[in-house]
Parts: structure tokens; sequence; C-alpha cells
């Protein structure tokens, strides 16, 4: 872990236990639904990952599994990722109780993963794909190493694909009203958030402690880890309902209801580790 930034991601950790004991009442994330056999996954990824069956998949930064296990019922062999201790233990009971008994759920931070006996055990010659989703990156202060890990971790010929959420989009405050911080990575974003994106109205309140990286830092981190980019798109919409005040298009797809597509709300990365000469 980068020293300076120890505290900042030690408050981080502990904020996502308390949503994690949150998240997994709300309908936002639909915990039921997901044990009746309904897919958790968004357009964005199924179009851009494509068929998983049969092959490894790591998931970063998985939260408390439900993404990673969809992949799983898809036919993917699936490992998942978190910092938070209590995002892993529900994901394994969830596992448990679907019978996607050969899931494994790593408790690790995407820092520390390097090395990691379990993960060492289950990829070693690396993961035919490593993904990770929404609201990920902008909680890890260096990138240099996150791309790293993903690049450790591809077998030659595997696949990177992430979605996350547009560095231009995270320049507003809450309400989207107006431009807060920097595009550039140059500010530790500090805040202080009641309830959680999922339940506004959950009696948590988490002191968080975050990072916005521009699209030429993570491109240039991937590819300085050695990844050749295959794709990058930007889009106008979410493709979940995370945001108050957007509004659900014809299309299934949510929108800012001011902003008539105007500004990139989320992007696709996708690269390969090239194969072996």
């Amino acid at each position: 872990m980068t020293p300076s930034f120890q505290a900042e991601m030690d408050a981080n950790q502990k904020g996502w236990d308390l949503r994690t004991h949150a998240h997994l009442h709300t309908p936002f994330y639909d915990l039921a639904g997901f044990k009746a056999g309904k897919c958790m996954l968004n357009t964005p990824e199924l179009a851009g990952v494509g068929d998983v069956q049969g092959k490894s998949l790591l998931h970063l930064q998985c939260h408390f599994g439900l993404d990673t296990l969809s992949w799983a019922r898809r036919g993917a062999q699936v490992t998942g990722l978190d910092f938070s201790l209590a995002a892993i233990e529900a994901a394994r009971s969830i596992a448990q109780e679907v019978g996607l008994h050969e899931a494994l759920f790593v408790h690790s931070n995407v820092y520390d993963a390097i090395n990691h006996a379990a993960l060492d055990a289950r990829f070693p010659t690396g993961a035919d794909i490593v993904f990770t989703s929404y609201g990920t990156i902008g909680w890890l202060p260096d990138l240099t190493r996150w791309a790293k890990v993903i690049a450790h971790f591809l077998k030659p010929g595997g696949m990177f694909f992430m979605a996350d959420f547009h560095p231009v989009f995270w320049m507003f405050d809450d309400r989207r009203e107006k431009l807060a911080y920097s595009y550039f990575n140059t500010e530790i974003i500090h805040e202080t958030v009641q309830g959680t994106y999922a339940d506004r109205d959950a009696a948590i309140q988490i002191d968080e402690y975050s990072w916005n990286h521009p699209i030429g830092e993570i491109l240039q981190a991937l590819l300085d880890a050695g990844l050749q980019i295959q794709q990058f798109t930007e889009h106008p919409y979410s493709p979940v309902p995370c945001f108050a005040e957007f509004e659900q298009g014809e299309d299934g797809f949510w929108y800012h209801p001011t902003w008539n597509k105007r500004i990139p709300v989320m992007y696709t990365i996708r690269a390969i580790k090239p194969p072996a000469c």
C-alpha cells in the first residue's frame, strides 16, 4: 500500500463495510431477484466481454459478488476480490446458497493481490479475463500499480474489460448542477456522505476519499503495463439507476434530464495482453 494514502484507504474500507450491510437489503441490488435467477450484469459489459463459457475470470473490486456470480452462471470459473471483509463474507455465503460452489472470493486490497497465495494457486498461468466495473478505480490513488496487477494476472492473449463512470461526470457536484472537482488527478476528494447510492435513507455516515483519474491516465497506465487497447467507448448514460436525478429512457438506460446526451457518463475499455512470442 502506498504509505501516504494508508489512512484514506483504511477509511474507505470501513465505508465499504458499512455500505455492504446496507446494500444487501436494497431493491437496487435485488438480492432476492438474483437468488431467483436474475442476471445482474448490464448491456455494456455483456456485449464487451462476450462468451465466458469455460473461461477463468478474475473480478477486481467485486463488492459482494452478484456480478461475479452472474458471470459464473454464464459458465465462467470466477474469482472475486475485494478489500471489504463484510462484502467477501457476504459473497461467499450467497455463492453457497445459490449452489455456485466453485466460485472463490478473496479478501484483499487490489494492490496486495500479487503474491497472494490463494490467487497464485487459482491462476498458475494467468486468467482468461480480468474484469472490473462501475465505481471502482476512483477509490484507488495509484493506477500504475493497478494496471500492473491486471497485467500480472492475465495470461498471454487474455482480455481485460472495464466499465466505469466517466471522469468528466465526476467533475460535477452531487446534484450535477455545477463543476466542483478537477478533471485531472490533482486532489484527494474528501467527502462525508449520508446513506448510499443504493439507499439514500440508510442510517450510515461515511467519510470517503477518492481520486478522479482522467482518461489519459487510465489508458496510459494500461499501455505502460504492456496491454494493447482494443476498444474504448464513451456513453452518455448510466446502465443503472444510482443517480437520483437521472430518468430512464426508452432504451432502458438512465440519462440526466437536461444534459441532452451532451456529456459522457460512462465508458468501457477492452484490452488484451499480447500473446507470448
